[in-house]
């Protein structure tokens, strides 16, 4: 038995959907809660209104998992890089009206982005770490003042893409309130003990993906992919026995990037993958 509950990110298919859509058509797959990205809840798109009416929306027969914004602070054009804290700030106010207490955040660089500066031929190591320790000294300001974590996620290709990554940055910022979100695809791609990084977050995770991988650090689909859960190289007995040591009591977020397997098998519907994923889930808890 365990105390989790199971959501699924609104992204891929679900993106041009409208939400009470996408929260029926969870529900009735078996999904507890709705991993809500800025697609949907975006306050530079949207009123404080609507961003509530979204999440009371979802609270009606689901949850919200989390707030997904990620933004890349790794950016050598400083007005760009500021606009970035600044949406996340107006998201960590956003979340806080809305009743949600915790947003998704990465550092970058994003290597998927060709005008992101690459580590080091375009940028130093060390100034990558002055740049996301600048951005998240200033966000976990506005973050404690709201009451809002800030769930970090080691991001392959990015400055914090595995554990010890992802601890200096802990290490640098002491607050309650810059936490962890565990993805164990990035952790394991970088051949980090699974278990032993989340005991050793213990505490600090406070919301979870579900994703896969086979492969090594490189370059996606030649070096890498993210396949079906249970496909992979994540050992997701070790993974779901850590979660328990450590009383983790939050929510199992499923994110979807299979992405050859949802366009030429699937053909794109983000149904069909929720049912996939769901069905990959309980049998992986079962075991």
């Amino acid at each position: 038995m365990h105390d989790w509950k199971i959501a699924f990110m609104a992204k891929l298919g679900f993106s041009n959907w409208a939400p009470e859509k996408i929260v029926n058509t969870l529900t009735k797959i078996g999904y507890d809660g709705v991993e809500w990205t800025l697609d949907h809840f975006n306050p530079r798109k949207k009123s404080l209104e609507e961003l509530k009416s979204l999440i009371q929306l979802t609270r009606r027969s689901s949850e919200v998992s989390e707030i997904v914004v990620q933004q890349d602070f790794v950016c050598k054009d400083t007005n760009l890089r500021i606009d970035r804290i600044n949406l996340v700030k107006e998201c960590i106010v956003a979340s806080k009206e809305s009743d949600v207490n915790i947003i998704n955040l990465f550092t970058g660089p994003a290597p998927w982005d060709p005008n992101a500066p690459r580590i080091p031929q375009d940028i130093s190591e060390g100034k990558a770490w002055s740049l996301v320790l600048e951005s998240f000294n200033e966000l976990i300001e506005e973050a404690e003042k709201h009451h809002v974590y800030l769930a970090v996620e080691s991001v392959f290709g990015h400055l914090c893409h595995d554990y010890y990554t992802l601890k200096e940055l802990l290490d640098s910022i002491d607050s309650k309130y810059l936490v962890v979100n565990m993805d164990p695809s990035h952790y394991v791609l970088y051949r980090n003990d699974i278990s032993w990084v989340i005991k050793r977050f213990g505490k600090k995770i406070k919301h979870v993906h579900l994703k896969d991988v086979v492969g090594k650090p490189g370059k996606p689909r030649d070096d890498f992919l993210f396949p079906l859960l249970g496909e992979g190289i994540v050992d997701w007995g070790s993974f779901f026995t850590a979660l328990k040591d450590i009383e983790y009591k939050g929510f199992l977020s499923v994110e979807f990037e299979s992405f050859a397997y949802y366009r030429n098998i699937l053909k794109s519907n983000p149904v069909e993958a929720a049912e996939l994923s769901m069905k990959q889930v309980e049998a992986l808890l079962k075991n």
